[in-house]
């Protein structure tokens, strides 16, 4: 089959991923063989590109974020049978979606709803898991006393399905940055009850807003330059929910407010082997969040054919750090 595939890592001016043959995936018992319709791009593959390479004589097949139809199944797969459309991360240890047919772990996908396409579909899992588990330690709520929640990057996929979820399912203000008019406004939209700028002093914003603290933070980006107006503005016995754990990160200031930190990477499920179904679960809890018009798609650029050229495309929108909503390649 084809595969978008690369050797060594290397930079975005340097862009070496090639559409390759490669050989077809090799089900495991509890697999899903899936037939590839749509992939969402990420920060963190374009990040994985520029940083891990193959072993000697290898390959590497990236893509960890994709929608499709259910070719095969393994003899241990339970609820799924062949032409089910489905959507899903994967594993990183393994092969990912950026390919024709990709093999995953029954267990971290979900059916799509019928009024769901495979584009928007694609645009959901990575962002959706995240800001999840990110946010909601108590089963689907956020933890108590939280009234007042702070999302940074807020025109971004996990920002924008964060501020999403926290206004669908609970009564909270959700406070979003953003930096650009049109990031503001795309913030806005999304739900955010207050809209402030991250380049600019983010405590005297949220004082001019009637905002004095807020009990919780999630961080998906620049968190290690950030934590100082953070720590500022986070009541004590707050919460901050960190998905960019790049870089050293001083903890003093959080411990003097006796801050709760929490550390989120999606694809922890399915490296500790911890409730790997619980992804599932979360991804059908989103689908079902979509059908009933409580969660918005998050898809703002589609580019069509998965060939070398629209991978690349992507990826400069992705490392050019303007990007609103997600980029979905469709196959």
């Amino acid at each position: 089959m084809k595969a978008l595939a690369y050797e060594k890592a290397h930079a975005l001016d340097a862009f070496a991923v090639d559409l390759v043959d490669v050989a077809e995936p090799r089900l495991r018992d509890k697999d899903l063989l899936i037939g590839v319709r749509a992939v969402g791009i990420n920060p963190g593959e374009a990040m994985v590109r520029r940083l891990r390479g193959a072993e000697a004589g290898g390959r590497l097949v990236l893509g960890w974020e994709f929608a499709g139809v259910v070719e095969a199944v393994g003899p241990a797969v339970a609820g799924f049978a062949v032409g089910d459309r489905v959507m899903g991360t994967g594993d990183m240890a393994r092969d990912g979606a950026w390919a024709e047919r990709v093999a995953v772990d029954h267990r971290v996908v979900a059916r799509i709803p019928d009024r769901l396409s495979f584009v928007d579909a694609a645009s959901l899992p990575i962002g959706g898991l995240t800001a999840w588990e990110a946010l909601f330690r108590d089963g689907d709520g956020l933890a108590a006393g939280v009234d007042r929640v702070l999302i940074v990057g807020g025109a971004g996929g996990v920002g924008t399905l964060a501020t999403q979820l926290v206004k669908s399912r609970t009564s909270a203000l959700v406070v979003s940055t953003a930096s650009r008019p049109e990031s503001r406004e795309w913030s806005t939209g999304m739900g955010a009850d207050v809209v402030v700028d991250h380049t600019a002093d983010v405590p005297a914003q949220l004082r001019d807003a009637g905002v004095d603290q807020v009990d919780l933070v999630l961080s998906t980006a620049g968190t290690v330059g950030n934590i100082g107006w953070i720590t500022e503005v986070l009541r004590p016995f707050g919460y901050l929910s960190v998905v960019d754990p790049t870089g050293p990160l001083d903890l003093g200031p959080l411990a003097a407010k006796s801050v709760s930190l929490h550390t989120e990477m999606v694809f922890s499920r399915v490296t500790a082997g911890y409730d790997v179904g619980g992804q599932g679960r979360i991804l059908a809890g989103l689908g079902q969040d979509v059908v009933a018009g409580r969660v918005r798609p998050i898809t703002t650029t589609v580019l069509h054919g998965l060939t070398a050229d629209t991978m690349r495309k992507a990826h400069e929108l992705v490392e050019g750090k303007r990007t609103i909503g997600k980029t979905v390649i469709e196959v």
